[in-house]
This record gives C-alpha cells, sequence and structure tokens, in this order.
C-alpha cells in the first residue's frame, strides 16, 4: 500500500490509525472526503426528518438535494470525485492505496465509477467498515468490489501483465490453451 488517504473526521483518523502505523505511512488528510454537510440536519434523528419534503428529495432525487444550512449531495460528489481521481494519478496505476471517508461519499463516487447517475446512488449499499475498491484506468474505472465486510484482500493487488484499460472478457472462447 503507497498511500492512505483519509477524511478529517476524527472517526477515520482512528479508523485507518493502526492500519497507518503498521505500514509506516503518514495518512493525507483529504478536505474534499469529509463527510456531508448536512447543516440544520446534523444531529437530527432520522424519525424527525423522514415527513420532510426534503428526504423525498434526497430519496428519490439526490443530485437536487441541498441540506438547509448545508450543502448539496452534487457538491459532495464533485468534490470526492476530484480527490480520489487527484489521489488515484498521483499514486500510479499499479499501485493500491486506500480511502477511509463516509457512506454517502463513498457512495457518490461508486456511482460515478460505475456511470450511474447521482440520482442512483441510494442504491449502492455501503456499510460501515465496508471495503469498496475501483481500480482506475487512462479511460475507465473498473469497480471491482462494493460493501465488502470480508477479510481477505489479497486479490486487489493490479495485475503485472497489463495495464490496458480494456474490459476482462467473460466467458470462455472455447480455446483451452
Amino acid at each position: 500500500m503507497s498511500r492512505v488517504v483519509v477524511s478529517p473526521l476524527q472517526r477515520c483518523q482512528e479508523t485507518v490509525a493502526g492500519l497507518a502505523r503498521q505500514r509506516e505511512i503518514e495518512p493525507v488528510v483529504e478536505e474534499r472526503l469529509a463527510e456531508v454537510d448536512y447543516g440544520d440536519w446534523t444531529g437530527r434523528k432520522i424519525k424527525e426528518l423522514t415527513g420532510q419534503e426534503l428526504w423525498k428529495v434526497v430519496q428519490q432525487h439526490p443530485s437536487a438535494a441541498v441540506f438547509p444550512g448545508g450543502e448539496g449531495l452534487a457538491q459532495v460528489q464533485s468534490r470526492a470525485v476530484a480527490a480520489v481521481r487527484e489521489h488515484d494519478r498521483q499514486v500510479g496505476s499499479h499501485e493500491v492505496w486506500l480511502l477511509c471517508s463516509h457512506g454517502d461519499v463513498i457512495k457518490s463516487v461508486l456511482a460515478d465509477a460505475l456511470g450511474l447517475h447521482l440520482d442512483s446512488f441510494q442504491r449502492i449499499v455501503v456499510d460501515p467498515c465496508s471495503v469498496s475498491v475501483v481500480r482506475y484506468t487512462e479511460t475507465r474505472p473498473f469497480v471491482l468490489k462494493i460493501n465488502d465486510t470480508g477479510g481477505d484482500v489479497s486479490g486487489l493487488l493490479p495485475p503485472e501483465e497489463s495495464s490496458s484499460s480494456d474490459a476482462v472478457v467473460g466467458g470462455s472462447t472455447g480455446e483451452t490453451a
């Protein structure tokens, strides 16, 4: 692992601290990966919010959702995707790096990587402490894992034989050798 990038919130920094220390990597605090600024909704109970008109917008048309006194989900996606792509370019295509952020932030990055409109991001599930993996190439991202809570991450190393942006062909070509 060549880099650990983390949200400025303490809970994310605590999550990666042991791994970063073990790997002797100083985490890079990235402001653009901060939690959504929910503004006036911050700290309120979900049951208080579900009756509000904005709740329907957040659930059905998130690209139009702007939290009162906070930010819009489209802004969140824009800042987070820009940060992820910038760090990935800096690290390079044959390196594995880790990002620790928040559910809606990660879902917005995954939606972008999947080529989905932000309005589809509520269909993506990202549990706390789950692993989602995106491999960026010169022309497009490949989503390798979403919401994985298993322990084996050995298959996440990039292939050495090629840095191709081509998708892997599924199934068999009929040839055995």
